[in-house]
Formats: C-alpha cells, structure tokens, sequence
C-alpha cells in the first residue's frame, strides 16, 4: 500500500504502525508517532491499522534550543 511517512510517499508492506516503524528500522521506545494526525502512544501501535494513503509521523526527541 503506498503512505507518506514524515511527509514522503513510500509503498509499504506493513499492515500496523507498529509493523511499519520495525519495517523502517525505527524500534525504541522513544520514538513518538501519529497516524492522519493523531497522537498514537507505543502500547497504541500494534492495534493502528494501516490504510493505503495514511500519513505517518515518526518524531525522535532532540535536546537544546
């Protein structure tokens, strides 16, 4: 299914949020993410279905200012 993750088109196998950040390499527990715009917390990941044309936010936290 093709979805834009941080804002770039990508054709993806993955059929939850969970399965597409282990897929993009993204595992930790300090990644943040959203789904259409949604806040979705880890324990919400596994069950965030995906659908063809969802967008995807994948944030990492940076220090300093």
């Amino acid at each position: 299914m093709k979805v834009i993750v941080n804002g770039r088109p990508l054709e993806a196998e993955a059929e939850t949020l969970a399965a597409l950040m282990s897929e993009l390499g993204y595992e930790g527990d300090w990644y943040a993410s959203a789904l259409n715009s949604e806040f979705v917390p880890q324990a919400g990941r596994m069950v965030a279905r995906l659908a063809d044309g969802d967008r995807i936010e994948i944030l990492t936290p940076r220090q300093g200012g």
